[in-house]
């Protein structure tokens, strides 16, 4: 395992936002240009990413123009045919120039304005942790919500590795390392839009 490298500061976050999938079960829909409130879902999360890091990029594998159009620079997988959220967590680590990067999913539009804060001091807190992850009550236990996590640049080499394997679960990935698992009391914020359906459900409510 790579050591962990020196304590996150703000100035030294990248926030990714995961853009890249198919949108299998909203039929194939590029979900984070879906509108919400008359903006795409994609937008929310920056809005709610943009003030807690250095700077943004989003992973998108298709509509490059219309992201790049959102004022983010925008990268795509190495892979091919939609490999995954850790093929795009990947293609962000290689582009970040900052030390570490923190994940957020396009379909969330509700995520927590203290993430990264929470994510830096829960690495700083657990001595010898490489990633942090968001962590949410659920029918008594913690549920990890993967796709909210702090990573550090220097895993990029092992991840590529793992997915050079043919690997694609995060969890699996996840449990090659150190993790802080950073307790969030309320798992509402870390609602992600899968369908059309649920799209419709929260712009109603």
């Amino acid at each position: 395992m790579a050591p962990r490298s020196g304590i996150p500061v703000p100035n030294a976050i990248t926030g990714l936002i995961l853009a890249g999938g198919r949108g299998a079960r909203m039929g194939g829909a590029d979900k984070g240009l879906q509108a919400l409130s008359g903006m795409p879902l994609v937008t929310h999360v920056m809005r709610r990413l943009s003030p807690q890091v250095a700077t943004l990029l989003i992973s998108a594998n298709r509509n490059l123009e219309r992201y790049r159009a959102l004022g983010a620079t925008v990268v795509c997988d190495d892979l091919p045919d939609f490999a995954g959220p850790l093929a795009g967590i990947l293609a962000g680590l290689r582009a970040a120039t900052t030390e570490f990067v923190v994940t957020a999913p396009c379909d969330s539009p509700l995520l927590p304005t203290d993430l990264v804060a929470r994510l830096a001091a829960g690495l700083q807190d657990r001595p010898g942790a490489e990633v942090a992850v968001a962590v949410t009550p659920h029918a008594g236990q913690w549920r990890v919500q993967p796709a909210f996590m702090m990573v550090p640049r220097t895993l990029a080499d092992d991840l590529a590795d793992y997915l050079g394997a043919g690997e694609r679960k995060i969890q699996t990935w996840l449990a090659r390392h150190t993790i802080a698992q950073v307790p969030f009391d309320d798992e509402r914020p870390f609602y992600n839009i899968n369908t059309l359906e649920e799209l419709n459900d929260i712009e109603r409510r």
